[in-house]
């Protein structure tokens, strides 16, 4: 039986494992499912009185919806490279499923949303501490007020070297040049291999 993605041109396009991450509300569903080219999957449920005292709604008090499990979306990057996603769940209380989700994963797209900086601050951590290399996306909402650059990266306290740009995240072009800085910024960050010894 022949696969419906195999290449006529006999190329197999080579697997990539990306995190979509961030605080609660960030935008990470809406980033999967602008640049999915499958119908992405969602584990989106209604919020329910039993999130109440739980999950801080502060800023998105209009968000009826969260992720319990994860977010799933595929893109062809070129005909050698297609990205898988994974999309974390973002309260406090589903973090114990980032290990799993992160296992593999060539680099994290950390969505930030600047009206609540300090849910950014335990994605970043979690990526440092693992080694994991991941750019900061700011998601530009249209209640949100508008910051530098420098001022963003002097209140998530983030080194030069860390790759960061502003995006709609319900852009599909905007969400599809995200992923690319990543990849760029994640192959950068490979070990260069030592050259073979003249025999």
């Amino acid at each position: 039986m022949v696969s419906t993605n195999s290449d006529p041109r006999g190329v197999i396009p080579t697997p990539v494992k990306i995190v979509v991450a961030g605080g609660f509300g960030a935008g990470k569903t809406t980033m999967v499912g602008s640049v999915s080219e499958i119908p992405p999957l969602s584990t989106e449920e209604v919020m329910t009185q039993a999130s109440d005292g739980i999950d801080d709604i502060t800023g998105v008090e209009s968000k009826t919806t969260t992720t319990v499990a994860l977010d799933f979306g595929r893109i062809t990057i070129s005909p050698h490279t297609v990205l898988y996603l994974f999309g974390t769940p973002g309260q406090d209380r589903f973090w114990f499923m980032w290990d799993e989700l992160a296992r593999g994963a060539i680099g994290t797209v950390v969505l930030v949303d600047t009206r609540r900086l300090d849910s950014s601050f335990a994605a970043i951590d979690f990526f440092e501490r693992r080694r994991i290399p991941f750019i900061i996306a700011v998601n530009c909402f249209e209640d949100a007020d508008d910051y530098t650059e420098e001022e963003v990266r002097k209140a998530l306290a983030l080194s030069d070297a860390v790759p960061l740009m502003f995006f709609d995240a319900r852009q599909r072009e905007a969400s599809k040049l995200a992923l690319i800085k990543l990849v760029r910024y994640a192959m950068s960050k490979l070990p260069v291999p030592e050259p073979a010894a003249a025999g």
